[in-house]
């Protein structure tokens, strides 16, 4: 549906300061990154914590767009023909209208909220139901207060079925939810201690979360939950006891009578076979996992097709046929230094652009090539739909498009006019596989887009890179969390600089550096100037301080405009005649001073021969800047304001010098949480985001970023008496039963972490290092772990075991543990 401006302006109570026609809209737009048609887009000026939608008006201007919602008055002569809308709350305004849209639908609305299993049982009721309906979801996890009104937006005359997700991290926020989505079936999945910290209790949580449902006409949950039971029956009482009629209860359990009473759950070869009592009849289904997430999700499928008469035979047919939900953008390397984006298990226009927006921040290779199959169930005209495909494609300087399937061939015209470079076309992924031999890839960035019945993963493995299969496994989406959890303790006019050197803390490279591009941080620092070269290489354009240049390396700083930390006299006066001789005049430099580290920088002794060369206008200063030795330790805060009172001293006489103002940082990430009062201009993150609290501040929700998998290759069952590995060191006392793990020291796993001082995370328990580790394999004491299994995955550290914990064990710090892993070992990226 499209809305004429001026409709907008009354949906959304505000009032017109500027209009320049009544222009029609299709498009909402809160990110400026997602621009595509910027002639039907309405962009919201959203304020946040650090950032301000109002400073990327005239930006946007600047492209084509033309209509804007404001909380704030707009300089109306620097967007001449602009249509601006003026409201309290630009948020609430978009909540509005998304709330108005979606009362001209009444189709039925299924609403998902819970602590976890949202999206999975969101994607898996598509999979189940897509052939019966013609369904619009929340793309991905789009379950916040801005995803969920971008998530109803595109609901449309053709669907038949929305199914959206609602997640809430405070009081009052469901309620705002509850009137966009407007779910006529609620589904409750669980409730648990995830984002808890807004909340009082897990009963005050429930009571918030079943704002979503205070219209629906059945709520499908599990009894066995007593907080949530015990919720429900609350809410159904008050909505008799107040007239307003009450819904229908549709509960199951596995220990009570229920709606659904579930009888038996029998895991088997890697199948659940679950049993239950429906209208005092047996049913059953068969489910491809045996894990206890699946099968709860599973059941609250269940239900909802049970409750939408869905015939039983049918049910279990679909069941079976239910397959896993890539949670993740994930990317790795791919032959001929390609970069490979795996995004094949749906194609729908939502999840097609949030995997095109992925697809843009990745600037390491100039050329980018789409894999895309056709777009099934959209609902959509399809000459519409691909014209809109070809649009996206057109925007985002897609250099080569692949289609699959028939009607991606039928359209192809479409694309021609597109004037996308490169087109070819298959009808089927097997076609594109036999003829892949005889298609260049090399230095580019591909992304695999298609629906699952397409198999693109075929295609997939053809262009990975072949390496052994360990892999660090790099969360974008955990380190944008913990760059926003140390964003919102800084004061708005403090800049960020973040850390990026020794490879990004053993992350990846221009992978971390793009990621932190795309969110805006202001300054990247490396240690050596050819990490900056790599990434100026790889599309990183954002400014770069080196921390330890030398002479070696001044053209190269020269070529890739990076910006040297010079540190001592000699470096100093060494690049300065470098730049006097190539005539070359304010190039941009740090400044470091020594104020207690003893490892870099001017003496206070040493001042004046840098006051004496920043007299000329050889260089421009960019920052100057020290080192805290111990800004995580209480006992030396002393010292660490001893160390602040000689910068700032230092700091006035440079600038008694200079003419113009520069940056002044000594803050580093423990000294943000911990010291406040020296943030200045300007703080260095390094650890933080990547999940470590070094000065443990417990002030900061962080997330592990990095997650070391391994696999098993071999298990043995050995008697008593028997030793494992080198030297003999692990004896066996009992009867044991022993997996060997592809990792060795060679891959960075220590080698003081043998004869059980650690351990690795298998099958939700800690396993014993039992001998050895060796150089490219550890073994480890699988003994009391039921289900473990030649090729199961083994978690060395993350999310389950804190990179900490390992670093712990194995008596070093977590630095080490993250930069000591080898570069054998793949990283694979991925953005939920």
């Amino acid at each position: 549906m499209k809305y004429h401006l001026e409709d907008i302006v009354a949906i959304v109570k505000g009032k017109l300061l500027q209009q320049h026609g009544n222009a029609l809209i299709e498009q909402l737009l809160t990110d400026s990154r997602k621009l595509i048609f910027p002639d039907t887009s309405l962009f919201f000026a959203i304020k946040g914590p650090r950032r301000d939608g109002h400073s990327f008006l005239e930006p946007l201007y600047e492209k084509g767009v033309r209509n804007f919602v404001v909380s704030e008055p707009a300089d109306t002569a620097l967007l001449p023909e602009a249509n601006i809308i003026q409201v309290k709350d630009v948020l609430q305004a978009l909540q509005l209208l998304a709330a108005h849209h979606r009362k001209q639908f009444s189709i039925p609305v299924i609403g998902i909220t819970g602590s976890n299993g949202k999206t999975i049982v969101k994607e898996w009721l598509n999979q189940l139901l897509e052939e019966q309906y013609t369904i619009i979801r929340s793309p991905r996890s789009y379950n916040s207060q801005i995803g969920v009104p971008l998530s109803v937006w595109p609901m449309n005359d053709t669907h038949e079925l929305g199914i959206f997700e609602a997640g809430i991290s405070q009081s009052g926020e469901m309620d705002r939810l509850q009137k966009i989505i407007q779910p006529t079936i609620g589904i409750f999945t669980n409730i648990g201690e995830a984002h808890s910290e807004g909340f009082l209790n897990l009963r005050q949580k429930v009571n918030e979360k079943l704002w979503l449902f205070t219209h629906v006409k059945t709520l499908i949950y599990c009894k066995d939950a007593p907080e949530i039971n015990e919720g429900v029956a609350t809410l159904w009482q008050q909505f008799n006891k107040g007239g307003k009629g009450s819904f229908e209860i549709f509960n199951w359990s596995t220990v009570t009578e229920a709606t659904v009473q579930v009888l038996t759950v029998f895991k088997d070869n890697g199948a659940t076979l679950i049993t239950a009592l429906y209208k005092e009849q047996t049913i059953s289904i068969t489910i491809p996992f045996t894990d206890d997430a699946s099968v709860e999700n599973a059941i609250h499928c269940w239900c909802v097709l049970l409750h939408l008469e869905v015939m039983p035979a049918v049910i279990a047919q679909k069941m079976l046929q239910l397959g896993p939900v890539a949670m993740r953008l994930e990317m790795k390397k791919g032959i001929n230094n390609c970069s490979v984006i795996n995004d094949s298990y749906s194609a729908d226009l939502s999840s097609f652009n949030i995997a095109l927006d992925f697809l843009s921040q990745q600037r390491q290779h100039a050329r980018k090539t789409v894999i895309l199959s056709d777009i099934l169930q959209s609902g959509r005209n399809e000459k519409e739909l691909y014209k809109e495909v070809a649009q996206a494609l057109q925007q985002r300087g897609v250099t080569r498009l692949i289609g699959i399937g028939d009607k991606m061939m039928q359209h192809q015209a479409i694309f021609r006019l597109a004037t996308i470079p490169e087109l070819a076309f298959y009808p089927t992924a097997d076609a594109l596989r036999h003829d892949f031999s005889h298609i260049p890839f090399r230095d580019e960035t591909i992304l695999l887009k298609g629906a699952r019945v397409f198999e693109l993963e075929q295609i997939d493995r053809l262009l990975e890179q072949k390496v052994h299969q360990t892999v660090l496994e790099i969360d974008l989406n955990a380190l944008a969390h913990n760059l926003k959890q140390y964003q919102q303790l800084l004061k708005p006019s403090t800049r960020l600089m973040a850390m990026v050197k020794a490879f990004s803390y053993g992350s990846g490279s221009y992978e971390i550096a793009n990621a932190l591009q795309f969110h805006k941080v202001d300054y990247l620092a490396v240690a050596y100037a050819d990490e900056g070269v790599e990434l100026r290489k790889g599309g990183i354009n954002l400014p770069i301080m080196v921390m330890n240049a030398d002479e070696s390396g001044f053209d190269v700083l020269v070529q890739y405009n990076l910006e040297p930390d010079l540190y001592s006299p000699g470096l100093l006066q060494a690049f300065e005649t470098f730049l006097k001789r190539e005539g070359i005049r304010r190039f941009p430099v740090h400044i470091e001073l020594e104020t207690g580290m003893n490892r870099l920088g001017f003496s206070p002794a040493e001042l004046p021969v840098l006051l004496e060369a920043l007299k000329g206008d050889t260089f421009t200063v960019k920052s100057v800047f020290s080192h805290l030795a111990a800004s995580e330790e209480k006992q030396h805060d002393a010292f660490t304001q001893q160390q602040a009172a000689m910068f700032h001293s230092m700091v006035e006489a440079i600038q008694e010098v200079l003419s113009y103002p520069f940056l002044r940082h000594i803050a580093n990430t423990a000294g943000i949480a911990r010291h406040p009062d020296l943030q200045l201009d300007m703080v260095r993150l390094g650890i933080g985001l990547y999940g470590i609290d070094s000065g443990d501040t417990h002030k900061l929700e962080l997330k592990e970023v990095s997650t070391l998998i391994a696999t098993i290759a071999q298990i043995k069952q050995l008697k008593e008496g028997e030793t494992v590995s080198y030297g003999r060191k692990g004896v066996v006392n009992r009867d044991t039963r022993v997996a060997t793990v592809r990792i060795g020291y060679a891959d960075g796993y220590p080698r003081n972490l043998s004869n059980g001082a650690g351990k690795m995370w298998v099958k939700g328990m800690l396993a014993p290092v039992i001998g050895t580790v060796c150089m490219d394999m550890v073994m480890i004491d699988i003994t009391g772990i039921p289900h473990v299994q030649e090729g199961d995955e083994v978690v060395l550290f993350g999310r389950e075991l804190p990179v900490s914990q390992v670093a712990h064990w194995a008596q070093t710090i977590p630095y080490e543990m993250l930069t000591g892993i080898s570069q054998r070992v793949k990283r694979v990226y991925f953005e939920e």
